[in-house]
């Protein structure tokens, strides 16, 4: 090749669009990722590596472990509500003291919300096995105490089981965090609600105003409408003492209420409720301040409750 050609090549080398070889490089770059970014939270163990557990073990020996459900909560709240307001609520606690955040299980015991679609429902039998092994693997690796924090009303008698069953069975201590914080609850201004009262629970304003705070983005508050509810004629009767506030009431409609529709009772979600919230008022009433201050007190109350639990038995202590 003579110098001129020589030159023209080079020239063309600069000046031409890219190569073949350029383009297929810019080909394998992968594209970039269409999910939220997750940003990683102190002290929860999916977000974890092994030298960050063996560090944490070095100041703590308790886990925090919710037990929720995966359940419809109506039209406007995701049916990972108890699951995901329970993880949220342990992983704020574990900011504030070292604690281990260990979510085990999605699903809980809802054979009552199975009458709407997305529900997942396990036996209880399975529930507390789970959580009993689950625990045992902590203990192997030196976590000696737990903090079981039920997230959904429908596993308090499992809950109590497991928290039983560490006890009796392991060389764990557990504890059902939701029995012990009530005497460290803080005095929270709380949101003035001049609202007569009404029946108001599963999805109703309470757990509404929950995830407005802790999961704002899963919220569909257009969606939300008042429930029509259809109760047995007894337990109609009985509501405007459930209302009230007559804690005998409210225990035995409550035994009744929401039950798995295999019972026979005539009271599963489906049976008593057009949309799956199980109350009246209109979840459209519900806010972040009030969720905001529902979480303020049960979070500080949870630290509270730790650091005594940490003065009567320091961590470490066999």
């Amino acid at each position: 090749m003579n110098r001129t050609l020589l030159l023209s090549a080079v020239l063309a080398t600069f000046t031409a669009g890219p190569t073949q070889a350029s383009l297929q490089a810019q080909e394998l770059l992968p594209p970039d990722n269409p999910l939220p970014r997750i940003e990683k939270v102190r002290n929860y163990l999916p977000h974890m590596t092994r030298p960050e557990v063996q560090d944490l073990l070095t100041r703590s020996d308790i886990v925090i472990i919710p037990v929720a459900s995966l359940e419809q909560h109506g039209p406007h709240l995701p049916i990972g509500t108890d699951y995901l307001n329970g993880v949220e609520r342990a992983k704020l606690i574990a900011q504030q003291v070292d604690v281990l955040v260990a979510p085990i299980l999605l699903p809980g015991q809802s054979p009552y919300h199975m009458g709407f679609e997305g529900t997942i429902s396990l036996p209880s039998s399975l529930i507390q096995e789970v959580y009993v092994e689950a625990a045992r693997s902590l203990m192997r690796h030196g976590f000696k105490r737990f903090l079981m924090l039920n997230a959904h009303g429908g596993n308090a008698a499992t809950t109590r089981f497991i928290v039983d069953r560490i006890n009796q069975e392991t060389e764990g201590i557990a504890v059902d965090l939701g029995s012990v914080l009530g005497p460290f609850r803080p005095d929270i201004e709380r949101p003035a609600d001049t609202s007569p009262p009404v029946f108001d629970r599963h999805g109703g304003t309470g757990e509404t105003s929950n995830s407005m705070y802790l999961t704002p983005e899963l919220v569909d508050l257009d969606a939300a409408v008042p429930a029509e509810l259809t109760l047995p004629p007894h337990m109609e009767d009985m509501l405007p003492d459930v209302v009230g506030g007559d804690p005998t009431a409210l225990t035995v409609f409550l035994a009744e209420g929401l039950k798995d529709e295999a019972t026979g009772k005539g009271t599963s979600a489906e049976e008593m409720t057009s949309t799956g919230v199980w109350g009246v008022r209109d979840p459209r009433e519900a806010t972040s301040e009030r969720g905001w201050a529902d979480t303020a007190s049960m979070v500080s109350a949870a630290v509270a409750f730790i650091e005594r639990w940490n003065e009567l038995r320091p961590p470490g202590t066999r």
